[in-house]
């Protein structure tokens, strides 16, 4: 997997699910509910942003509704990463298992909008490109990486399966 590098696209604490994906659009295909995500907060972010950019947040990003088109929606409009000093616990855990790196950033303050951001995932480094700094932060586990690099939960399972190293049935009683 590559390292993401973007655009920085903040946003403050107690980003709720329900404005990643609004409930009007649950009726709509993901193009329809990915191109709202974020309206309420930010309209520009949608419209504007490129694949590889990074969402940097607060505090319990993710809170709200289990709704899986909350995540969906960021690997939809292919964002690199996210990086936020907290998570949602359920949002988190889909953000992983749709295939969207997603990692602890206590200096999610010391990002800007627009700053040029990288992140590795699996050395747990973030470095703002625009102003020189460089953040050590709690790496993903290679396994997890893994998942994420082929493309989440479903599609890891799948190639698992195909390749023999998983098998399928029933349970055992």
């Amino acid at each position: 997997m590559s390292v993401p590098s973007g655009k920085a696209w903040t946003f403050g604490d107690e980003i709720n699910s329900d404005v990643m994906a609004p409930g009007i659009y649950f009726k709509e295909s993901m193009d329809v509910m990915a191109s709202h995500c974020l309206e309420a907060v930010n309209p520009e972010f949608a419209p504007n942003v490129q694949p590889g950019d990074i969402v940097v947040a607060g505090r319990n990003f993710g809170v709200g509704s289990a709704r899986e088109q909350a995540a969906l929606s960021f690997l939809h409009l292919k964002v690199g990463a996210i990086l936020a000093k907290s998570y949602a616990r359920i949002y988190y855990r889909n953000t992983l298992n749709f295939g969207v790196p997603a990692l602890i950033f206590p200096k999610a303050d010391e990002i800007n909008a627009g700053d040029q951001v990288t992140v590795d995932p699996i050395a747990g480094v973030v470095e703002n490109v625009t102003t020189g700094n460089s953040y050590k932060v709690s790496p993903i586990p290679e396994h997890l990486m893994e998942m994420i690099g082929d493309g989440g939960l479903m599609p890891h399972l799948k190639k698992k399966i195909d390749a023999g190293e998983l098998k399928t049935g029933a349970a055992p009683k």
